[in-house]
């Protein structure tokens, strides 16, 4: 999934933080209520603004920074 029309960085936005569109919602938002336990569909209903794509893009988000982590070893 191309997550990059989706997830926004903008220095003055929620401390430069990764969000969702534009909005003050970020991408570990998001995140954090899925490993809390809430469901997609809890995560739409309480967020109208959001929309399916938006949580998938989070998650294709956090897939593409943990390829990106490297272990150096001193």
């Amino acid at each position: 999934m191309n997550y990059h029309d989706i997830v926004t960085i903008e220095p003055g936005k929620r401390s430069g933080k990764p969000c969702i569109r534009g909005m003050r919602i970020t991408v570990y938002d998001i995140l954090e209520y899925l490993a809390g336990g809430m469901t997609e569909a809890e995560i739409l209903e309480n967020f109208s603004e959001l929309t399916s794509e938006d949580i998938k893009a989070c998650l294709a988000f956090a897939a593409d920074r943990h390829n990106q982590l490297f272990v150096v070893s001193l």
